[in-house]
């Protein structure tokens, strides 16, 4: 017999839950009754009462010590316990624990170290998991030891205990999921409409048909609607903090904090009073720029309201204090946005136009142009000829002396084609919204120092006599002065807001969020914590499922804060669905895709073996080091586990979730040719290298550059409610007389830019506690010494990249990597301060 001494770091629920101000107080009583917090150990040898099967034998039964005495202040901070082990298995390492919390409330439960394990020394276990009380589970709660084991690899004593525990997380399928539920299930996303109010709040469902195709999304078991049995009923607004998410998937206590204070203070101090009063108001857009700079320079009052009074009776004692702090009748300012920090003005240039299209939020739509003039894809039979209507003589007289032949085949026209993608769309919008939008081309020449020069937007209407008539188009090219001038800004504006929507609904929403949703659910249903595979993918999961919970009560809902501010409207989210019907997932990877829109070509002999047709662009040239990087610290890990291709075929739980991932979580793309089959260790390192770009670096470039762009929103429109002024109008001629006052008619309004503003500052923020590329949040992840070898290699490479985008981005050469608004292309640099820094990369796809 032997003692072992180990040592529990816990948070408990008053620390980081202060709502439950009683919880310490129970917790204690619990324990003078003998109802304590116990641990087991299990062993190695055999558990004869496991009805024949080859279990690990329990150790008796240790509780945390000094649970009374140990006191643990009132704000954020850990617990540690000692507990007392008898050990009867000389020479064996525990393999897992059981732990039973006989107490009133959950807790937090980080790690248990055993510090004297006979014959190995220390033994680490990360837990990482909120432990609920005993009578909340089916069985008790496991904990494994931080070595990992392919399935076939692991001891028989083990064996059992890992398949159970991803029975538990896979559940049955069936009933609502509370809190304390570990449930990771699939949904359609049957939730964003509200039939039970009306008509114009219903939304049809995504996923599930060829219709509309979709991501899953993590099942909650709510009841339906009244109204329809095919969509599931909402939480009320001051609910919504509490949609079911498996709990370990929700956020930490610091970033808790940092959304929420942030969100409420803004979303419902100031713009929902701000809705409520929009009757009243006597204007509804700006007047002038100056107007628009107050936001940042002067500032505006805050509002409280009875909504605020009842959201703040659902959300904890700390963060309603906070508010009550910051409810004042002072001025709130908005900062100021990079693009406009250094130059009032720049940001209207033609060459920053262009700039942002290779480095600024959205920088992944931009295309080499493959023929002239542009073609169309979508179906002749339905919507006729949408072939552009842009002709030689609209570029020719700027093309520096080129033919058009000639700059084609020289790869100097780009083309950022938002066409076809939105014109079966035009007619709905313009007819039932009161946006007024245009499909549109935007032609582009590289020049000889690097930079873009627009040529031409084609702006497209529907035929007024139908669809089947093909579109009606008109081209502009760029003016400087006069009324001319004014229209090619208007023109340019009309691409802006194209291109915000495109971005906030595809590049962000839909082809980070959306897609990465599934994997972070088959992971959790067919890979053991034990599976090396769950251990290299988990780090990029974290607060994944939260984020994009929260998003279907308040951002991506009918009615939500996206329909609000994006030109789509109500038919936000059956665009988006549309456009996954494009969506190819090995065409994620960096170096396909750049290849697929032409903007390199491959070359060997040449960095990455891709040669860049814009040689300074900066999103590539920073994303393929990080691109590069990440394939090598996975290619390591992988190589390490798997020796060759018969270890990925054999690999059960890895076969199983590749099926899961394909057949349920992208179940509307089960039959696409393109996914691999997942027979070689080369397709594994592929598709793991893929997601990780995906979760991490794709996001964060088209996430965190949200606020310095478009946080001035003239700069980045969302949403258009006139068309473009015909001569001879009385439009016309107010647009001669006062160019900026028809501008900001035009563009986004006085409230949805509040809004619109307030958001993107919310999503561009980084919390406290972010964990950043190349970061474990617990040093001691693993066992095996080869894969933190390789981490810290992939970590000292991630220095070196940031340090050499430093240096970029002073080389004056590079025109594209600060340009004349000067802000420096920082989006993949991969370290990051706290809040608004417009640069970082998070492990995962959190904001």
């Amino acid at each position: 017999m032997k003692i072992i001494t180990g040592r529990v770091v816990l948070h408990k629920k008053n620390v980081l839950d202060i709502t439950d101000v009683s919880s310490s107080v129970l917790d204690r009583v619990h324990e003078l009754l003998g109802k304590n917090v116990t641990l087991q150990l299990i062993g190695a040898h055999k558990d004869h009462s496991s009805e024949g099967r080859l279990r690990g034998k329990l150790g008796k039964k240790a509780k945390l010590e000094d649970w009374i005495t140990t006191f643990t202040p009132f704000t954020d901070g850990e617990s540690s316990y000692k507990v007392t082990f008898e050990w009867e298995e000389d020479n064996k390492v525990p393999g897992a624990f059981l732990i039973q919390n006989h107490h009133h409330n959950e807790f937090y439960l980080k790690t248990l170290i055993l510090e004297d394990v006979p014959g190995h020394g220390h033994v680490h276990f990360v837990c990482n998991s909120w432990v609920y009380p005993t009578n909340r589970y089916k069985k008790d709660r496991i904990f494994f030891n931080n070595k990992a084991y392919l399935p076939i690899e692991t001891p028989e004593f083990l064996c059992s205990y890992r398949e159970e525990e991803l029975k538990i997380l896979q559940g049955d399928g069936t009933g609502m999921l509370e809190e304390w539920d570990r449930v990771y299930d699939y949904a359609f996303y049957n939730d964003l409409g509200d039939p039970d109010k009306d008509l114009n709040h219903a939304r049809p469902v995504l996923g599930g048909s060829s219709e509309y195709p979709y991501p899953r999304r993590g099942r909650t078991g709510r009841p339906p609607t009244k109204s329809d049995p095919r969509t599931e009923s909402r939480l009320p607004l001051v609910m919504s903090l509490n949609i079911y998410v498996p709990r370990d998937e929700r956020f930490g206590v610091l970033k808790f904090s940092d959304f929420l204070v942030y969100a409420l203070q803004v979303f419902v101090q100031l713009l929902i009073p701000e809705f409520q009063a929009l009757s009243d108001r006597s204007y509804a857009e700006f007047d002038s720029f100056e107007d628009i700079l107050k936001l940042y320079e002067g500032g505006f009052k805050l509002h409280g309201g009875p909504l605020l009074d009842r959201i703040r009776e659902n959300i904890p004692f700390e963060m309603q204090k906070v508010l009550l702090e910051r409810d004042t009748d002072e001025f709130y300012k908005f900062p100021t946005p990079q693009v406009i920090k250094e130059n009032k003005s720049a940001w209207t240039t033609d060459e920053e136009f262009g700039r942002e299209m290779l480095a600024g939020v959205n920088p992944v739509k931009i295309c080499v142009l493959k023929e002239f003039p542009p073609t169309s894809n979508l179906d002749i039979e339905v919507f006729g000829n949408q072939d552009s209507s842009i002709k030689p003589h609209h570029i020719e007289k700027n093309l520096n002396g080129l033919q058009v032949d000639e700059a084609l085949k020289a790869k100097k026209l780009f083309i950022l084609d938002h066409h076809d993608s939105l014109m079966p769309f035009l007619r709905r919008i313009n007819e039932t919204t009161t946006n007024k939008i245009y499909a549109s081309r935007t032609l582009l020449l590289l020049q000889s120092d690097g930079s873009l020069k627009p040529l031409a937007i084609e702006l497209s209407l529907s035929h007024p006599d139908g669809d089947k008539l093909g579109a009606i188009s008109n081209v502009y090219t760029p003016a400087e002065n006069g009324v001319e001038g004014s229209i090619w800004q208007l023109a340019k504006a009309y691409v802006a807001v194209n291109d915000s929507g495109i971005h906030q609904l595809i590049s962000h929403w839909l082809h980070t969020h959306a897609v990465i949703e599934p994997f972070v659910i088959a992971t959790n249903r067919q890979l053991s914590v034990l599976h090396p595979l769950y251990k290299l993918l988990y780090p990029h999961f974290r607060d994944t499922m939260n984020i994009n919970a929260f998003a279907r009560q308040i951002l991506i809902n009918g009615g939500g804060i996206l329909e609000l501010t994006l030109f789509p409207g109500k038919y936000s989210m059956e665009l988006s669905s549309v456009l996954y019907k494009d969506w190819v997932f090995p065409e994620q990877a960096l170096p396909v895709d750049l290849v697929k829109r032409g903007m390199a070509v491959e070359e060997s002999g040449c960095r990455h073996g891709l040669r860049l047709v814009i040689e300074d662009y900066p999103y590539a040239v920073d994303g393929l080091e990080i691109w590069s990087a990440i394939k090598s610290w996975v290619d390591e890990y992988c190589r390490f586990y798997y020796k060759n291709d018969a270890t990925v075929q054999n690999d059960t739980e890895l076969q199983s979730w590749w099926k899961e991932l394909r057949e349920e979580g992208h179940g509307d793309k089960k039959h696409e040719p393109w996914w691999s089959k997942m027979d070689s260790r080369q397709d594994l390192i592929d598709v793991c290298t893929t997601f990780i770009w995906v979760a991490s670096a794709l996001h964060a470039s088209v996430n965190f550059g949200q606020y310095p762009y478009n946080g001035y929103l003239p700069n980045r429109p969302t949403l258009s409610r006139r068309f473009m002024p015909k001569p001879n109008t009385p439009e016309y001629d107010e647009l001669k007389e006062n160019p900026e006052k028809v501008f900001f008619k035009t563009i986004t309004p006085h409230v949805q830019t509040l809004l619109g503003i307030a958001l993107v500052q919310l999503l561009s923020m980084h919390s406290t506690d972010e964990v950043y590329l190349g970061e474990r949040d617990n040093l001691e992840w693993t066992l095996d010494v080869e894969p933190l070898e390789a981490l810290d290699r992939f970590r000292r490479k991630l220095k070196e990249i940031e340090e050499k985008i430093m240096e970029m981005n002073k080389d004056e050469r590079l025109k594209n990597r600060v340009g004349t608004v000067n802000v420096p292309f920082t989006l993949l640099c991969p370290t990051s301060e706290e809040g608004l820094t417009g640069k970082g990369i998070p492990n995962s796809t959190s904001i």
